[in-house]
């Protein structure tokens, strides 16, 4: 059987995957949390530069109510967290934009909090989208509890004793993450105007970094408490800290950021199949201390998976992608013994097992195995991640004669050729933001025939785009053509300026009705931003637990805990 993903270069080592295939969304709903995915690219900078991220102030009394101040700092330079603290309400409490009550709202600021900085997020951070930042923010954030979990917890440290595990199993967290806002929402700092040389320049930096320090509040504020509620009190240990997560939810807006951010999607899968590409053209022989090392980490994931308690509606369950993995370690005994594989010498035995992994396992067994051996490439991977960006700027190249436009559609656009727009279900669906709620919909066109459609309908729009270039002379230039037909202005401008890359545009008709939103929200949250543990809901609203066994802050400071994922239940 031919794989129909992995291909060799003209001196036949392995090469990045086919794009044709990958990009198919029933593809990229398996990619799996990697050395790549931002989370854990920022743990890895944050414990290689030793940042220190401590407690400046924690003014909250046992209501939960009250002022907390961290600061971050860098080997460039300095940040704060100002964070406030409600008591929980049951009334008005989601993670929507349109809820009334959080347990903790923050800013992450540049630079040192001033009596200033936490004056004005007092007043403003409520008030969300009438509100207005200072100029040194960042992002703004709100994030609750899980009830169930915290209070668990908090009765457990009040006890003396430290909470049940099987307790945090249950979500994986104490406190999940109801709003990251920034890159000029609420007025907030635009990340372009950052630049490399920022400590937090990198993509979704400043949302990690604040994710984690979300965590970090989390088991802050139980420890606080509990302390307050009883004199036996004790302290979180380090270990399940570690275990404790924060959680993550997230719907159908992350589709919106996959389609108007096409040169960073591409820059980042591009730079992982880079990755995969590089690990599997490693030449291992017996002996080896890379296979030795692989085996530890696919043993890892094993018992990770084995102790995983989610249940999982879509997706391939834990269970399963366990009995996958286990299936792999007799071949790499052999390698790490003999330097065979089925009693065979193979110049790139990882490019033969992640071969029979694409063709035996579910898809996310085979993408757990490719996370895993980029591990064996840490340092070039590492660099790959730090050189993805994605200007969000499209240009019309003016000059370009239509005969070269309609070349690169035909070439590059195939699949969404392909597809049928006529089709009676083909348009069935309409994007648009909800005029209470401000959040994106996806609604059936007939029920709301005056919404105005967001999203873009590639296959659509590229039909009609090549309809009317067949229409003129191919000579025409661009300009000309635009003149004409204004409306393609927008279309003209992403095919000719997404030339030459081909991991930018997941091949799919979103307003169809056999497409599944989940599929593309879950790249964004699993592969890209490295959630754990994703759960669907309705095959929209996706749901997991991010920086789920980090490092503490006292391990950061100290450069320890950089294979912090998959972690183990504690004893």
């Amino acid at each position: 059987m031919t794989s129909a993903l992995h291909q060799r270069d003209d001196d036949g080592r392995p090469a990045i995957r086919k794009w044709q295939e990958l990009m198919k969304p029933s593809r990229l709903v398996a990619m799996q949390p990697s050395r790549l995915s931002r989370s854990r690219a920022i743990m890895n900078k944050m414990i290689r530069e030793r940042w220190d991220i401590r407690i400046e102030r924690f003014d909250v009394d046992a209501d939960a109510v009250g002022t907390v101040v961290y600061a971050i700092k860098t080997p460039q330079q300095e940040f704060s967290l100002i964070a406030f603290s409600f008591a929980p309400e049951r009334e008005g409490r989601t993670g929507r934009i349109i809820g009334r009550a959080w347990d903790m709202m923050g800013t992450l600021n540049e630079g040192p909090a001033t009596q200033a900085d936490i004056d004005s997020a007092r007043r403003n951070l409520p008030l969300l989208y009438r509100g207005r930042a200072t100029a040194n923010a960042l992002v703004w954030c709100r994030c609750n509890r899980s009830m169930r979990a915290f209070d668990a917890t908090l009765n457990a440290l009040a006890d003396g004793r430290q909470p049940l595990v099987s307790d945090i199993n249950k979500v994986g967290y104490l406190m999940r993450n109801t709003g990251l806002d920034g890159n000029g929402t609420f007025g907030t700092r635009s990340f372009p105007s950052l630049g490399h040389d920022h400590a937090l320049g990198g993509v979704l930096e400043a949302q990690m970094l604040l994710a984690y320090l979300m965590r970090e509040f989390s088991c802050d504020l139980v420890d606080h408490l509990a302390r307050l509620k009883s004199d036996k009190a004790v302290a979180l240990a380090p270990e399940i800290r570690r275990y404790i997560g924060v959680g993550n939810g997230s719907a159908l807006g992350l589709i919106f950021f996959i389609q108007k951010h096409p040169r960073l999607i591409n820059a980042w899968i591009e730079s992982r199949e880079k990755a995969i590409a590089s690990a599997c053209g490693l030449r291992l022989e017996a002996g080896d201390r890379r296979i030795a090392e692989l085996i530890t980490l696919v043993q890892r994931a094993i018992v990770f998976r084995r102790q995983d308690q989610m249940s999982y509606e879509t997706f391939a369950s834990s269970r399963i992608i366990a009995d996958e993995l286990e299936k792999l370690t007799p071949y790499l005994e052999e390698l790490r013994v003999k330097g065979t594989i089925d009693g065979e010498v193979c110049d790139y035995p990882l490019d033969v097992l992640a071969r029979k992994a694409e063709q035996d396992f579910e898809p996310e067994g085979y993408e757990t195995f490719l996370s895993l051996i980029v591990e064996l490439v840490a340092e070039e991977a590492d660099e790959m991640t730090m050189q993805v960006e994605g200007v969000d700027e499209l240009n019309v190249d003016a000059r370009m004669k239509i005969a070269e436009l309609k070349a690169l559609i035909t070439k590059d656009y195939a699949w969404a050729l392909s597809i049928d727009a006529a089709a009676p279900d083909a348009n069935a669906y309409v994007w648009y933001k909800s005029e209470t709620a401000e959040e994106p919909r996806r609604g059936e066109r007939t029920e709301i025939p005056h919404a105005r459609d967001l999203g873009l309908d590639m296959p659509g729009d590229i039909q009609q785009l090549l309809h009317d270039i067949e229409l003129e002379e191919p000579g025409l230039s661009t300009a000309r053509f635009l003149l004409k037909y204004p409306q393609h202005r927008l279309m003209c401008a992403r095919v000719q300026s997404l030339a030459g890359t081909h991991f930018h545009t997941p091949q799919a008709n979103i307003n169809a009705v056999d497409f599944v939103p989940i599929q593309l929200v879950r790249l964004m949250n699993s592969a890209i931003h490295g959630i754990d543990k994703t759960r669907d809901y309705l095959q929209r609203n996706l749901r997991g637990v991010l920086f789920h066994g980090a490092p503490t802050t006292s391990d950061i400071r100290a450069g320890r805990g950089a294979s912090w994922f998959y972690p183990q239940e504690p004893n």
